[in-house]
């Protein structure tokens, strides 16, 4: 309701809504006659036949992500989009998405890159113990990002590392001071195999207040994210139900906080080597919801890269060539980075000498 209410408003009559089975491709290829790009927002599973039909309806195709194996089928579609002269281009949300172009934004102002750091979250504006956590986005999708394994580089190699392990302190720019990261599963989706050998350590943490990720690691301990049935009451009451379902159910009740406003946070720190000097690029970002148009920091967030990225195709700017590309390698970044600013994110990126304590600031911010 609150995308059609903006839609309405910003397009001056110009957006239109029909209803689709979003999971029948033909009906799909046929709606998208006369249209220039699809912009896929549906759950991951349907991605793989919505991009083949908009190769088969020759418009350029942007999704959200959600699952590398789907997206690396996704990317094998290469050939068909080149010959169809259109792009494909998924994982282009959040996280994978926005803070992957911002990663490889900081890796292009270096000659060569040791750490990639990447760090982002969803957080309430007014944090409410015990949890300081609001939902933003399915609980089911929440609790994977939990308790997946994490893809990294260590040492310039793959490696899968538990969901929520190692974390870390990290003071971020005022207002949110002091917070905690841990590993985050599917943020880094392909970038991780595209850069190995390249990168020697590249990661992606969720960030969180303080606590709130030491109560999820005692959860999953404790096993309220198993997905086995477990057998609970006794005799006619005996019934079979799955842990995760029921926190799921939990997390929806005690972190769905209508009324309240999130914020989303993207802090990436890239280091390397420039003329031969060790230095460090830091990308910040803090957005908060658009009260106005009932739209969330989430929404914004996710959605607005994702247009950004199919309007860049549709109209050249990006200058992206047909075929189907990983975010880290589709996107052009500077071109991304001019339209995300058009669009009010307060982006902001500062160098700096690490032999040096001065810091040269981004001069467009």
């Amino acid at each position: 309701a609150s995308a059609k209410k903006f839609l309405a408003k910003v397009s001056g009559g110009r957006a239109k809504f029909k209803r689709l089975d979003a999971g029948n491709p033909a009906a799909v290829k046929k709606a998208l006659k006369g249209y220039s790009a699809l912009v896929s927002c549906v759950p991951y599973f349907l991605n793989l036949p919505l991009a083949k039909a908009a190769i088969a309806a020759r418009v350029h195709y942007v999704d959200l992500g959600g699952n590398t194996d789907i997206v690396k089928k996704e990317i094998a579609l290469h050939s068909l989009a080149v010959k169809a002269g259109v792009s494909v281009l998924p994982d282009n949300g959040l996280g994978p998405g926005m803070i992957s172009t911002l990663a490889v934004h900081a890796m292009s102002m270096l000659d060569t890159v040791d750490e990639v750091l990447i760090r982002d979250g969803g957080l309430p504006q007014r944090p409410a113990a015990p949890m300081n956590y609001m939902l933003t986005f399915s609980e089911h999708g929440l609790i994977n990002e939990y308790v997946a394994p994490a893809t990294a580089l260590r040492n310039g190699k793959v490696v899968h590392l538990p969901g929520l392990s190692e974390t870390e302190i990290i003071d971020l720019p005022s207002p949110l001071g002091r917070c905690e990261a841990a590993h985050a599963a599917g943020g880094l989706s392909t970038m991780a195999e595209t850069y190995a050998g390249k990168v020697k350590t590249m990661d992606n943490k969720l960030i969180r207040y303080p606590g709130h990720i030491a109560v999820i690691n005692g959860m999953t301990a404790m096993g309220f994210f198993d997905e086995t049935e477990l057998e609970i009451g006794a005799g006619k009451r005996k019934v079979k139900v799955s842990p995760r379902a029921v926190a799921a159910k939990l997390f929806r009740r005690h972190f769905h906080r209508p009324g309240d406003e999130d914020m989303v946070v993207i802090h990436n720190i890239v280091r390397g080597r420039k003329d031969g000097r060790p230095a460090e690029i830091v990308h910040h970002l803090v957005d908060r919801g658009d009260n106005a148009n009932g739209l969330t920091a989430m929404m914004r967030t996710t959605g607005w890269p994702a247009s950004i990225v199919a309007q860049m195709a549709a109209d050249g700017r990006g200058r992206i060539k047909p075929g189907a590309y990983p975010v880290e390698i589709g996107v052009p970044a500077e071109p991304f980075i001019d339209e995300a600013r058009k669009r009010g994110f307060d982006l902001t990126w500062k160098f700096r000498w690490l032999d040096a304590p001065a810091a040269v600031t981004d001069p467009e911010a």
